[in-house]
């Protein structure tokens, strides 16, 4: 099995050619391919496959290391757009649109050698993300668990997220709430838990807890769906670039709210090519 490493601000992924028909790999291979001792390593896998939708240059799908799907992965589709380049498949200058789970997505070149990702509408409506038993939408909802409350917002980037906003990101409790959250009956399809610091209106710092995979170095749906909360609130800046530092790196976030779409900017890096025997 062919394969490409690369990674986006630390969230590295393995990427595979699937245009030629072949399946995705079953959960089994996933994991194999996603450990970090007895595999190649990685957060998720990425399958680019022929376009289903008309204008896409190519359709992608992410797979988590336990060997589940997820609808959207912000970093993986500017790796994807940056595999896409390389192959020919996509121009060097310009811009073209690739197609996820979620929908088709345009590109366009940054000035510092990345990419930048029309990630789409966040939507904030409970049924979309999706949250069961809740029918109100609102900025804030408050849970109870293990006898304690978390307060979070929750959006959809066609993969469901809560955020947090903590005072100190390193202090947070990453890994004990992210689980408590993602085990709750609240998020029937399990979450991708954001723990948001907010310097400044235009700049916050970001920890992710993701569902199927644990705390990663970056998150680009993540740095999303917090920058799509906070605005919201009022705690950081729409139609302005956000600056989200995260452990692996920094995001550019910017909320268009006339077009109501969310543009993530970023870098995409090859790390190396390999031939996996599964």
């Amino acid at each position: 099995m062919h394969f490409s490493k690369m990674h986006g601000a630390g969230n590295d992924f393995i990427v595979l050619d699937l245009r030629d028909g072949n399946p995705p790999p079953l959960p089994p291979v996933c994991s194999r391919l996603a450990d970090r001792h007895f595999g190649v390593g990685c957060d998720q896998i990425l399958t680019v496959e022929a376009p289903r939708s008309a204008g896409a240059v190519a359709a992608y799908r992410i797979w988590n290391a336990d060997g589940s799907a997820s609808g959207q992965c912000g970093n993986g589709a500017r790796c994807i757009a940056a595999w896409l380049v390389r192959d020919g498949a996509a121009p060097t200058d310009g811009a073209f649109a690739i197609e996820s789970p979620a929908g088709v997505h345009p590109v366009t070149r940054d000035g510092e050698g990345g990419f930048v990702i029309d990630m789409g509408a966040p939507r904030f409506a409970p049924a979309d993300v999706p949250l069961a038993g809740v029918d109100d939408e609102r900025d804030d909802y408050a849970l109870q668990i293990d006898g304690e409350t978390l307060h979070f917002g929750a959006v959809s980037l066609g993969n469901p997220h809560a955020v947090i906003e903590v005072a100190d990101v390193d202090a947070a409790e990453v890994a004990r709430i992210g689980s408590l959250l993602q085990a709750s009956a609240t998020f029937p399809q399990s979450v991708n838990v954001g723990f948001a610091q907010v310097l400044a209106p235009e700049h916050i710092r970001l920890r992710v807890f993701e569902r199927g995979v644990g705390e990663t170095l970056a998150c680009g749906s993540g740095a999303c769906a917090a920058v799509a909360v906070l605005a919201r609130r009022g705690r950081v800046l729409a139609d302005a670039d956000v600056g989200v530092q995260l452990p692996g790196g920094s995001l550019r976030i910017r909320h268009d709210t006339a077009a109501d779409t969310l543009f993530m900017g970023g870098p995409a890096a090859f790390v190396f090519e390999g031939i996996m025997v599964i």
